[in-house]
């Protein structure tokens, strides 16, 4: 019953760590499941390649993605903000060391980290 929860909730839409957060606090049947490993023997991540609903991009280079879209937005418009523009270079910096971490393995091969490849990623999404 869990793994058809996790699967279920994927499809809706809803990343690995936010399945963990509605599981703990909802349940399944009424039922908290404070922890899916403990449960199935596996991650939520795990349980998603098994059943073909995991995401595109690692939830975590998503979130770096998204993050790096909303700072070059804001300097766009406030072009004097040189505290957002050192936000912006050290998460396009993390966002290319994580892009090498998963190069060949969860993202192909020519992916390069550019602010139009981002944003057309979470546009698709």
């Amino acid at each position: 019953a869990i793994v058809e929860r996790v699967v279920e909730l994927a499809e809706q839409g809803h990343s690995p760590s936010e399945i963990g957060l509605k599981l703990r606090d909802e349940g399944v049947q009424g039922t908290p499941v404070p922890n899916v490993k403990l449960a199935t023997g596996q991650k939520v991540t795990e349980i998603l390649e098994d059943n073909d609903a995991d995401p595109d991009l690692p939830e975590d280079l998503r979130n770096l993605m998204e993050r790096a879209v909303r700072l070059r937005d804001h300097m766009d418009e406030n072009p004097g903000d040189h505290q957002n523009k050192r936000a912006l270079q050290n998460t396009e910096s993390k966002i290319r060391r994580l892009a090498d971490y998963y190069r060949g393995d969860k993202i192909d091969e020519e992916f390069t980290y550019t602010y139009e490849n981002a944003a057309e990623l979470l546009d698709d999404e």
